[in-house]
C-alpha cells in the first residue's frame, strides 16, 4: 500500500526534519497508522518520528489526545477544529517540535451527507504555535485510495511546515 511516490515524499520529509533537528508526532484517525507506517518504512526514521497516536474512536480522541468530547459532539470528528485539537493533543503529549493530525471518512459510504466519504481534514502544528490546515474532498474513491491520498497530503503538510521552519531560521535544511 506504500507506493514509491509516498516513500519518496516520506524520505524527503524525514531529511528536511533531520536537517533542522525536528521531532514529529502523529495523530491519525482515518489513516489508522498508515502515515506512521509510511514514515517509519524509511531507514533512520527513528531520529525524527517521536510517536504516533491512532485515535479511531471518539472516545480515544478524548482519552489519548484530550480532544473535548463536547467539541466532537458539536462539530463532528471530521472537522478542522477536531483535526487541530488532535494535533494540539499530540504535541502536548510528546516532546516533538511539530505534530500532524488526520481525521476523515475513508468510506465506502458515509453516515452523513454533510460529511461524505472522502472528506478528510488535516492539521499540522508547530510548537511555536504556527499551524496549517488542509481539507480533502476525494469523493467515494475507495477506502485504500482515500487513505493513501490522505497520507500523501499529510506528508505535503509536514513538508510545508518544515520548510517554513527552515525559512524562519534563516536558511534551508539540506
Amino acid at each position: 500500500m506504500i507506493d514509491a511516490e509516498a516513500r519518496a515524499a516520506a524520505a524527503r520529509v524525514l531529511d528536511l526534519c533531520r536537517g533542522l533537528g525536528l521531532k514529529v508526532a502523529l495523530a491519525e484517525s482515518c489513516t489508522g497508522g498508515l502515515l506512521a507506517a509510511t514514515l517509519t518504512a524509511i531507514p533512520g526514521s527513528s531520529d525524527v518520528i517521536d510517536r504516533g497516536f491512532v485515535s479511531y474512536s471518539y472516545a480515544s480522541k478524548t482519552e489519548l489526545l484530550g480532544v473535548p468530547a463536547d467539541l466532537i459532539g458539536r462539530v463532528g470528528a471530521v472537522s478542522e477544529e477536531v483535526a487541530r485539537a488532535m494535533a494540539e493533543g499530540a504535541l502536548a503529549r510528546s516532546p516533538a517540535d511539530l505534530a500532524v493530525a488526520v481525521t476523515g471518512v475513508a468510506g465506502p459510504g458515509s453516515d452523513s451527507q454533510a460529511k461524505p466519504a472522502g472528506l478528510v481534514h488535516l492539521a499540522g502544528l508547530r510548537r511555536s504555535g504556527a499551524w496549517s490546515h488542509d481539507v480533502l474532498r476525494l469523493g467515494d474513491a475507495g477506502r485504500d485510495a482515500v487513505r493513501a491520498r490522505s497520507v500523501t497530503a499529510a506528508l505535503a503538510l509536514i513538508e510545508g511546515l518544515v520548510s517554513f521552519e527552515a525559512e524562519t531560521r534563516g536558511g534551508r535544511s539540506r
